[in-house]
């Protein structure tokens, strides 16, 4: 089993250790409340370059090169991820090298040296290529529908920023956004495996402790989801279509969360699920189809990802949404929901053998709100009903509701029926 603490500084930093002593691995993790939507359209992908400079050396170990190789010197590997709403850095570590891991998360994202911006600027440049094509159009499937959804909410603009707004950003921008953002009040230490409290308090009282407190982060409310049924495509010379399908969802907080968690596992846990069965193992119009749950603090969106033929489409989208407007007619069966239910206890089975979904599901919880115990999840979803399950489906999918992307090459006659598809939706409720 484990066992959770959360401390909090004198400067405001939370700390949560999580201690798992049967682990032989220990994961590290330093999670922040700033992302794109926490950006302007001027400074758009600031928070994505910053993460980028953290690598390039800091004041106390200003070769990043060496700074990294005493990581992997300790068992780990250093790494950055820039979300909408949060970042975070995290790495492995060999349970005896714990305090390295630290001392140098610590140094590198207190006090960077914000160096080598051109260099750095331009490897995001190139990074920044797998999003669009030849023309320069964006081709990101979720860049696409983030942007139908939320429109110019900060929410629907990209985490990397454009072209434009990347090489506009100048290390003074930089540096207030990190002198702004990367503040004690608006961090969250997070560490799993088979260590202890006291030495990992102590650990981050030396090396977190002169952070200056700052402020929590806030967020400017979500606007009100666009009303449908709309399509967006961006045509795109592929073999295949990628589509998806976007309803708004509640956030986590929402006392209906356990049951749109068991509705996405009726949908999509494995080949026996219904969007595989229904999609692809009956009908052949697509190999690849999933259903994913995108939140933030205050609001999320309920996502289905297809990818098939140009030609499928039509039909593709047409069984998703039959598939869709049956959880809104019928009841689940028991059997079935007693299937979802035991997939959720056994996925926190095997949680409890990693140490990253440890300190992910206590530390990155934490930056937003308290993180409820396995126990109280497990319970909360026990506790879903077939009801709940069909009053859930028929508040969200609904026509006016339904937000549609496509990137492909979709011929006039294709793309025409997909508009006729998308504007009935029939299968769904009005």
């Amino acid at each position: 089993m484990h066992q959770v603490y959360q401390d909090v500084l004198d400067n405001g930093l939370k700390v949560v250790t999580v201690e798992a002593p049967r682990l032989h691995a220990t994961m590290l993790s330093v999670y922040v409340r700033v992302g794109s939507r926490h950006e302007t359209v001027q400074d758009n992908g600031v928070s994505h370059f910053l993460e980028h400079l953290f690598f390039r050396g800091c004041e106390r170990f200003p070769e990043g090169r060496r700074m990294n190789m005493r990581v992997e010197d300790a068992g780990g590997s250093l790494n950055g991820v820039t979300t909408r709403d949060h970042g975070y850095y995290y790495t492995p570590l060999h349970p005896q090298e714990v305090q390295v891991g630290i001392e140098t998360l610590g140094a590198m994202l207190a006090r960077p040296l914000l160096k080598e911006l051109a260099v750095e600027r331009e490897v995001i440049l190139e990074e920044m290529l797998d999003e669009v094509d030849a023309a320069g159009r964006d081709i990101d499937l979720d860049n696409i529908a983030k942007r139908a959804a939320y429109g110019d909410h900060p929410l629907g603009m990209k985490i990397a920023g454009t072209e434009e707004t990347v090489r506009g950003l100048t290390r003074e921008a930089i540096a207030a956004h990190h002198q702004r953002f990367y503040v004690a009040k608006n961090l969250v230490l997070a560490a799993a495996g088979p260590l202890a409290r006291g030495p990992m308090v102590e650990l981050a009282r030396v090396h977190f402790g002169d952070l200056p407190p700052g402020e929590t982060a806030t967020e400017t409310p979500p606007p009100p989801w666009p009303a449908g049924p709309l399509l967006v495509d961006v045509r795109h010379d592929e073999s295949q279509t990628d589509f998806r399908l976007a309803f708004p969802a509640p956030p986590e907080t929402d006392p209906d969360f356990p049951a749109l968690m068991v509705l996405r596992r009726i949908l999509d846990d494995g080949l026996s699920s219904r969007l595989q069965v229904n999609v692809v193992e009956r009908r052949g119009l697509a190999y690849s189809v999933g259903a994913g749950l995108d939140t933030y603090v205050d609001t999320g969106s309920f996502e289905v990802d297809v990818a098939c033929a140009h030609a499928k489409v039509p039909a593709a989208l047409e069984e998703v949404l039959r598939t869709l407007g049956e959880l809104c007619e019928s009841a689940v069966p028991e059997e079935e929901l007693s299937r979802a239910r035991r997939r959720f206890r056994i996925g926190f089975d095997f949680m409890l053998d990693s140490a990253a979904d440890l300190a992910g599901w206590y530390g990155g919880t934490e930056l937003f709100r308290p993180a409820p115990s396995f126990t109280e999840r497990i319970g909360q979803v026990e506790r879903v009903t077939a009801a709940d399950v069909r009053r859930v489906a028929r508040a969200m999918f609904r026509r006016r509701h339904l937000l549609v992307s496509a990137v492909g090459d979709l011929a006039r006659p294709t793309r025409q029926k997909l508009e006729r598809i998308v504007s009935e939706a029939k299968a769904l409720a009005a």
